[in-house]
């Protein structure tokens, strides 16, 4: 069985995956060229033109949960798509990293402290208290794997959990205790309620630009805004404007509008970084090196059920 990996991260987990050929790196062209006679590939992105001949190709394993980079009609007809995940903690740690960060003017205080500046509420008039998160209400946008972890994180801080979810009457994620769920008639009052408001939703059609001027002008004054989903699920613009303006505490932006060129930022990040109260990060907040370990486990064990011809494990399509 031949089995071909484009993805530069897992490529480091070979050893994991056992008997691949390893293309990280490679043009479309080259890939296309490998998944001619292939039965797998494991990949963060395909296009229609890396699979023009792949007629053989069985399973499409993607690397992550999101499966938003396989190009319309680029799954030849009859293979399976499966996806992986284990980035929940990793990627909640950094929601309330970055939480933390903005409510305590983290950014700010290092480069003041930085320039030899000594400002703090006892000393400087301009220089606002912190604001706790206990008490406060956390507003995830989705309960999902990321949505959950985040909750439980935000619990063990005292913070009260609100979600908003198509289903209101399911159950909560596990290791939550209690939560208030919101449903898509209750938009309203969920935005209203949410002191810091997490994205966790994925983008699709029905959720692109989901959140835009009107949820944002809802948030509490002093909100904070943290997408770890997908940039377009929140309207760029309105939330340059939102920021622009003095209701909002910050914004942790870790995905982003336009894909990188190479190690060259999408020209959404320069619109950001013009506000001192955000947080930018280039969409690494699930990077653990632990996260990778197991999502290679789990793709090396779909590869072995392919060969076997056993059911395939996460499958998505």
């Amino acid at each position: 069985m031949k089995v071909v990996v484009t993805d530069p991260v897992i490529s480091g987990f070979a050893a994991v995956l056992g008997d691949v050929v390893l293309l990280p790196g490679a043009t479309d062209d080259e890939i296309a060229d490998a998944l001619a006679d292939a039965d797998a590939v494991v990949c963060s992105r395909l296009t229609r033109a890396m699979t023009r001949d792949a007629g053989r190709l069985r399973l499409v394993h993607v690397t992550g949960a999101g499966v938003d980079r396989l190009e319309s009609g680029s799954v030849p007809n009859g293979a399976a798509v499966c996806n992986t995940g284990h980035h929940g903690e990793a990627i909640a740690e950094h929601v309330l990293m970055t939480t933390l960060m903005l409510r305590r003017r983290a950014r700010q205080a290092d480069a003041e402290m930085r320039a030899g500046a000594w400002r703090t509420v006892m000393n400087t008039d301009d220089v606002p208290f912190h604001r706790a998160l206990a008490g406060g209400t956390i507003g995830i946008a989705g309960a999902g794997e990321i949505g959950g972890a985040v909750a439980r994180l935000a619990q063990a801080f005292g913070m009260r959990i609100a979600f908003l979810r198509r289903h209101v009457t399911g159950a909560l994620p596990d290791g939550v205790t209690d939560a208030t769920v919101y449903g898509e008639d209750e938009r309203n009052s969920f935005f209203a309620a949410s002191d810091v408001l997490v994205v966790t939703i994925p983008l699709s059609d029905a959720t692109r630009g989901a959140i835009g001027a009107h949820e944002l002008a809802l948030l509490p004054p002093g909100a904070i805004v943290v997408n770890v989903a997908r940039g377009p699920v929140i309207d760029l613009d309105a939330l340059c404007e939102a920021l622009a303006g003095d209701r909002l505490a910050g914004a942790a932006i870790d995905v982003w509008w336009g894909a990188p060129t190479g190690a060259e930022a999408p020209a959404s990040v320069a619109r950001l970084a013009a506000f001192e109260h955000t947080v930018l990060t280039p969409h690494h907040s699930g990077h653990a090196r632990e996260v990778f370990a197991a999502r290679a486990a789990d793709i090396a064990r779909n590869l072995e059920l392919l060969a076997a011809g056993a059911p395939l494990e996460r499958r998505v399509r």
